[in-house]
């Protein structure tokens, strides 16, 4: 298995269902910021829009990405009761979601 400690960046992709206002989809990302005051491991949050002109998302119009310590922080984040209740909100108001953890590499040339 592969070294658990070092940075972690947890990216979830998500459509929403067509019928969620946007207030809605306002008020859940506000939600998900707020994870990082309440979660201790979960380190930093970023989110945005799909914005490519390679029409390549395959529906999927939103990206959240937080950074965590380690894999055993994304383990706590996911674990924890204020992220369980976020993510029953949350997944109550999307079509498709994608969740992807990895571990940043440079390249060195």
């Amino acid at each position: 298995m592969e070294e658990a400690k070092g940075t972690v960046k947890h990216v979830l992709l998500a459509k929403f269902k067509d019928d969620v206002p946007p207030e809605k989809i306002e008020e859940l990302i506000k939600g998900y910021a707020d994870l990082v005051n309440l979660i201790e491991p979960m380190k930093a949050f970023h989110w945005g829009k799909d914005v490519s002109i390679e029409n390549m998302h395959q529906g999927f119009t939103h990206i959240f990405e937080s950074t965590f310590e380690s894999t055993e922080g994304v383990a706590e984040y996911v674990a924890h009761p204020a992220h369980v209740d976020f993510a029953n909100l949350f997944l109550a108001s999307v079509d498709k979601v994608l969740v992807i953890d990895y571990k940043p590499t440079s390249v060195h040339l």
